[in-house]
């Protein structure tokens, strides 16, 4: 069942790229107390995702901030090695944080996991966005199909804050 705006999202433990090599992340750690823009993607490097949609969080990073925001975080079902590299490889450093969700354990309990195997691509994310205050999901915004960046984008977001 797919998480509703209202609830608290579930305890796993996701991992971070760190100057030390990866370090475990538990989501209390990346929400707790914090108001987070929180945007998944079906894949670090895949088009739509490096192309598209996280481009526009790190171009409207401050304008997002400004609103409130104390961290825009991204994840995805990869490990954190590869979420790590794509991060550098996109300029991000700094202005967004990434966490891999390397066996897809978040993208399950949220009930947002894809079926990517018919591409080759086995469990993954749906693409969303939410805003996330202290734990609890206070809008949430899913694609209709992996390859679109619209409901789920930097612009669309904002206009809710």
């Amino acid at each position: 069942m797919t998480i509703e705006v209202g609830e608290r999202l579930p305890e796993v433990t996701f991992r971070a790229m760190t100057a030390e090599g990866p370090v475990e992340r538990p989501s209390k750690a990346v929400f707790e107390g914090r108001k987070v823009v929180l945007i998944a993607v079906p894949g670090a490097y895949t088009p739509t995702c490096t192309l598209n949609h996280v481009p526009g969080y790190i171009t409207h990073a401050d304008a997002i901030k400004a609103k409130g925001v104390d961290a825009i975080v991204v994840t995805a079902v990869n490990d954190p090695f590869v979420m790590g590299a794509w991060e550098k490889s996109l300029g991000a450093d700094g202005k967004l944080e990434f966490v891999a969700d390397g066996n897809g354990d978040f993208a399950r309990a949220i009930g947002l996991e894809l079926d990517g195997s018919g591409f080759g691509l086995g469990l993954r994310s749906k693409r969303y966005s939410m805003i996330v205050e202290d734990g609890v999901v206070r809008a949430l915004n899913v694609e209709d199909a992996p390859g679109k960046a619209d409901a789920s984008g930097a612009e669309a977001l904002l206009a809710q804050l």
